[in-house]
């Protein structure tokens, strides 16, 4: 079996990764520093494949300790890059944190990838990369406008490094993957979104409201040029986007890439407002919900949505769940934790 490197990979997207990777044969690693995460995660990644996989608990900040997991595990054939700070609101306020910490830890990664010989990364970016652009749906050949926050600026920044990495070294294969707003939970509903620190994405705000934890939440910003006021954005059942970093994976292995990095969408390819995603919830599962309109949020991109004709043709990817799977799977989900 291939060897896997997946960082963040007790996180959200990284844990419902590493099932998909397991599913199709691939031995994982995880690395996470657990400061928005927890290893109880593995106890449900091991309930749904039956495998028990090891995290190392290192900084990528860390050099020397980096170094070291490479040493330990000299057959890691990729890695999927995952671990980063990504919470736009702190990153507006805290915009030297979010450098140091998203873009040290990929300098370090690309350093240890050189050294030992890894030919093949799948880097975890984001829409946000676009920036605040009219041009929808965005395609990867959209050009990226300024960034609306420091944590968009790290994604775009770190894009460029890699792309830097890639013209020195020729036979180091990258795709960037620019995914637009995961969300849901695997089907067992034994895994799910559960960061340790406040939710901030939209749906597990939702969740957390409707079932007490919060009083109230908030939609920021009722006055957009949109079609109900409310910002657009593509939400993406998270195991569909997981099942496209197995598929970027695979795709390198198999020398289909026609340069050595290449970038694809991952989105539904349709935009759902805030309002309708809130809507949607309460007519998949007859809960209530106790929301109010409020103002504007520093940082947020009015409207956003993917063409993903690349990734269909090239990986042969195309995601299979709808907004209402979306909000059932981490209904389902947030009952039982």
């Amino acid at each position: 079996m291939s060897k896997v490197l997946v960082t963040g990979g007790c996180g959200y997207i990284g844990s419902h990764t590493i099932v998909d990777l397991i599913d199709n044969g691939f031995d994982v690693v995880s690395v996470d520093n657990l400061s928005n995460s927890s290893e109880s995660v593995l106890n449900g990644i091991e309930a749904i494949t039956g495998k028990r996989v090891k995290n190392y608990n290192i900084d990528l900040c860390w050099e020397e300790a980096t170094h070291q997991l490479f040493e330990d595990h000299p057959d890691i054939e990729g890695v999927i890059h995952f671990a980063a700070l990504k919470l736009v609101g702190e990153s507006v306020q805290q915009p030297i944190r979010y450098f140091r910490n998203n873009l040290n830890s990929l300098l370090n990664l690309l350093d240890c990838m050189a050294r030992h010989g890894t030919p093949h990364l799948i880097f975890s970016s984001s829409c946000s990369v676009y920036g605040n652009t009219t041009d929808l749906p965005v395609t990867e050949d959209t050009p990226l406008q300024e960034a609306e926050s420091p944590y968009a600026r790290t994604k775009q920044m770190g894009e460029q490094i890699i792309r830097d990495f890639a013209r020195v070294h020729p036979a180091h294969k990258s795709i960037l993957l620019r995914y637009f707003n995961p969300a849901g939970a695997h089907e067992s509903a034994l895994i799910g979104e559960a960061p340790t620190n406040p939710a901030s994405n939209l749906v597990p705000v939702i969740t957390e409201t409707a079932i007490g934890k919060r009083r109230e939440m908030t939609v920021f910003g009722d006055d957009y040029d949109t079609r109900d006021g409310s910002c657009i954005r593509d939400y993406i059942h998270v195991m569909d986007l997981a099942n496209a970093h197995t598929k970027a994976l695979q795709y390198l292995q198999k020398g289909k890439n026609t340069d050595n990095l290449e970038v694809f969408n991952l989105g539904i390819g349709e935009g759902v407002t805030v309002l309708e995603a809130i809507n949607a919830f309460m007519m998949v599962t007859a809960q209530p919900l106790a929301y109010r309109l409020g103002e504007r949020r520093p940082g947020d991109v009015v409207a956003i949505y993917a063409n993903n004709d690349r990734a269909a043709r090239r990986l042969g990817w195309e995601p299979k769940r709808d907004i209402r799977d979306i909000m059932r799977t981490a209904w389902e989900w947030e009952k039982r934790r």
